[in-house]
């Protein structure tokens, strides 16, 4: 196998070593780690309020569900009634 040295690619190798030395310099500044405390803390803040709202969906998807079963337990109760198979006559109201 024969290694193939050309200007290109030796220049494109020189300028990919440079350029990420000086990103790892610029990446590990003091300017750079600021800028990642403010955008984790903008990131921990935008969390929070997403958690916020799930929870707020959470309790309202409960609530709903609570008033469906026990919409569904009047309704059962109704039907009951009117087939005369309820066994409890005083659950049922009085027709005039």
């Amino acid at each position: 196998m024969k290694l193939k040295f050309d200007a290109k690619s030796t220049a494109l190798f020189v300028g990919g070593v440079l350029f990420g030395t000086a990103g790892v310099k610029l990446l590990s500044s003091k300017d750079a780690k600021n800028a990642y405390v403010h955008m984790t803390a903008a990131a921990l803040r935008a969390k929070d309020c997403v958690m916020d709202t799930v929870t707020k969906v959470q309790e309202n998807a409960e609530d709903i569900l609570a008033e469906a079963k026990q919409k569904n337990a009047e309704r059962e109760q109704e039907e009951a009634c009117e087939e005369g198979t309820d066994k409890e006559a005083e659950s049922c109201p009085e027709e005039a």
